[in-house]
């Protein structure tokens, strides 16, 4: 073997081992974030109908405003990212603190918003007079933990900047424990019912922020960096995060436009469009995990100036995407038959789904291309491109979906108009891939 031949292998074999090394616990920490609704779904559960319909409500009212803000993870990581790879560890830390701090801010905006209008807002979303009670206490206590909630996401994206996602799966799990723990005590074992699960739950939120506030200011005086709040910094943490916001909107937009226009289809076709859905979210986990390793890779080498570097972690990342998305394609279909009895019994809603779960698997690699993409350009910090993107996919995707149901097909046509979507996505991201213009390299973008 020839020098000249080696060197590639050894310089995959590089990338290789630094996403492994990140991918694998970030998909362990993004895994074990579900689990939080899941325990609490168990445990409120037992306590009746009424109190479970409640927590439905409430939690995805709560999901929806947290995951909103989910660019404090995301351009925290980029902006972190560039600085370490600049050499200059203390402004990437100085930089991270201004997104913790932005966080606070976003969270009391938030808690200053839910509390005093949770009533109307379990209202709006038709909740019956069972249920509403339950789901106004449950959203009002929660409430109270978002900022803890943000903190994590913004403490999360500076550990990841810093090439760190050990220590968010460590936080994540323990995390899950205290909820669980702190559920089952205060619900049964202090009689608070619904609202012992949601004071269990802020509890653990701001023990884990905590947890990472305690690793960030160990690291902020180990390399003499500032924890004061920064306007200016505060503000251009704010102006980076923007576009990301633009773009998870829009993504959510689309979600909802699907689960709608599903609805209006029947009984069956949604009852098979959630547990669809739901899957497609847990093989989104996987494909995230390396977008996330992309996001810190990316970062680092832009910010040490090195653009080759770049191309070729991109370029082994975008394999490793379409390798990951056949797998979970093959698994998706093998699985189809033990899949669908775990959620349903009812062969109508079976029928409904077995074609769009083909579509599903059919669409893994295009979904491990877009989620390797998304990651390098965030990395990259090209987030105006990446709100202009989703907003034209967005626009692609909204007329063929509220087709569906004039001309037919039933969910399997939905979940076509959702493959189209991802085929949007990836041809807008390729195109800017392919030009270059995301490789803008030095400590700031």
């Amino acid at each position: 073997m020839t020098q000249a031949s080696a060197a590639p292998k050894a310089t995959r074999r590089q990338h290789d081992r630094e996403i492994v090394a990140l991918a694998v616990p970030a998909f362990g920490a993004l895994v074990a974030e579900p689990l939080f609704v899941m325990a609490d779904s168990a445990i409120v559960g037992h306590l009746g109908t009424a109190q479970l319909a409640g927590l439905g409500i409430a939690s995805a009212l709560l999901t929806t405003a947290v995951s909103v803000f989910v660019f404090l993870a995301y351009a925290t990581t980029a902006a972190v990212a560039r600085r370490v790879g600049a050499g200059d560890l203390q402004a990437a830390i100085r930089q991270g603190m201004d997104g913790i701090w932005l966080a606070l801010l976003l969270g009391a905006a938030v808690i200053a918003v839910f509390v005093p209008t949770a009533p109307s807002i379990v209202e709006l979303f038709g909740a019956s007079h069972t249920a509403a009670p339950y789901a106004i206490t449950y959203l009002r206590i929660s409430a109270l933990g978002i900022p803890a909630m943000l903190v994590v996401l913004a403490a999360t994206g500076v550990l990841r900047g810093l090439q760190d996602t050990r220590t968010p799966l460590y936080v994540a799990v323990a995390g899950f424990v205290a909820n669980g723990v702190l559920n089952v005590a205060l619900v049964y074992g202090a009689d608070l019912g619904i609202a012992g699960s949601a004071w269990g739950t802020v509890i653990a939120q701001f023990g884990m922020a905590v947890a990472y506030l305690v690793v960030v200011v160990r690291g902020a005086r180990r390399h003499g960096a500032s924890l004061r709040p920064d306007a200016g910094g505060i503000r251009a943490s704010a102006q980076a995060g923007a576009p990301l916001l633009v773009r998870t909107l829009s993504l959510r937009a689309i979600l909802m436009i699907a689960t709608a226009v599903a609805a209006r289809l029947g009984d069956a076709d949604i009852a098979a469009h959630q547990i669809i859905l739901s899957l497609w979210s847990l093989l989104a986990f996987a494909l995230d995990a390396i977008a996330i390793a992309g996001q810190a890779i990316i970062g680092r080498y832009l910010g040490a100036g090195d653009r080759d570097g770049a191309r070729q972690a991109c370029r082994r990342m975008v394999e490793w995407g379409i390798a990951v998305g056949v797998v979970l394609g093959v698994l998706v279909v093998l699985a189809r038959p033990l899949f669908l009895p775990l959620f349903t019994g009812d062969s109508t809603v079976k029928d409904a789904a077995l074609p769009a779960l083909v579509l599903v698997a059919l669409s893994q690699p295009i979904c491990g291309v877009v989620f390797v993409l998304d990651g390098v350009l965030m990395g990259a910090g090209d987030g105006p491109y990446l709100a202009w993107a989703m907003v034209v996919t967005l626009a692609v995707f909204t007329p063929a979906a509220l087709l569906v149901p004039v001309l037919g097909g039933g969910l399997t046509a939905v979940w076509a108009a959702m493959t189209l979507m991802m085929a949007v996505r990836m041809l807008t991201l390729w195109l800017r891939t392919r030009s270059g213009r995301w490789i803008v390299t030095g400590a700031t973008r």
